[in-house]
């Protein structure tokens, strides 16, 4: 029986796995949140201080990930990464990882990994996965396609407000630096850069609400793909 993809890529802090769970909360989807493995990559790297600058020790994090496992795990309703049996899930939320991820997920080796370890996952059930290259380099033949998007400035309030809401002490000029500077690294390295894939459904959610955006999106799945959604 032929499985179901949904491919959701978009900029930094643009709500793309905010949609992504819910649309798989909607149509009952298994959803990968394949940021949540960067950075799961890059706690990793963080913990046995192979990160100095903007430079990696690649060998001994791969060394690392060949010993390493990852998982999703439904807690009361949300999303966990867990990392060799341990939820990690607030530990990759920091400012510090995201200040770094952008660094990681550029390494060749560490994209192919993971990227190896989602289409895995990908191969025997419908699901939706959001990132930076899905539907240009991990699910190329992905069912749809989804580019979501909204303003720079837009973008660092609502991380700002996430970021605050969880008692992290941050300002927003920094949360919107770091945005910047994660839409230059993400669209500018070498390997799978940011780009909207030719076949993608462009969603600007700059004055959406969240279940107004669900709407767009869900309408377009059921409008496109109804013989996978019995």
């Amino acid at each position: 029986m032929k499985t179901l993809t949904i491919a959701v890529d978009g900029h930094s802090s643009c709500g793309k796995s905010t949609l992504a769970k819910a649309i798989a909360k909607e149509l009952n989807l298994i959803y990968i949140d394949t940021g949540a493995m960067y950075r799961g990559a890059t706690l990793l790297a963080v913990e046995n201080n192979l990160i100095q600058g903007e430079n990696i020790d690649n060998n001994k994090l791969m060394s690392l990930l060949d010993k390493t496992s990852m998982e999703f795990k439904n807690i009361e309703g949300e999303n966990h990464l867990f990392m060799n049996g341990r939820n990690i899930e607030r530990e990759i939320r920091t400012i510090e990882i995201s200040e770094k991820v952008s660094y990681v997920s550029k390494v060749a080796t560490v994209r192919n990994r993971l990227v190896e370890w989602q289409r895995a996952m990908g191969k025997s059930m419908n699901v939706i996965l959001d990132g930076r290259d899905i539907g240009t380099v991990v699910f190329p033949n992905a069912d749809i396609k989804f580019f979501v998007t909204a303003s720079v400035e837009i973008r660092a309030k609502r991380r700002f407000d996430e970021l605050k809401a969880k008692g992290d002490d941050v300002t927003l000029e920094v949360v919107m630096a770091n945005i910047q500077k994660r839409d230059y690294i993400d669209q500018n390295r070498e390997m799978s850069p940011l780009k909207q894939a030719d076949d993608a459904i462009v969603i600007d959610n700059s004055f959406n609400t969240r279940s107004e955006q669900l709407e767009i999106a869900i309408n377009i799945i059921k409008s496109k793909c109804p013989h996978l959604l019995h």
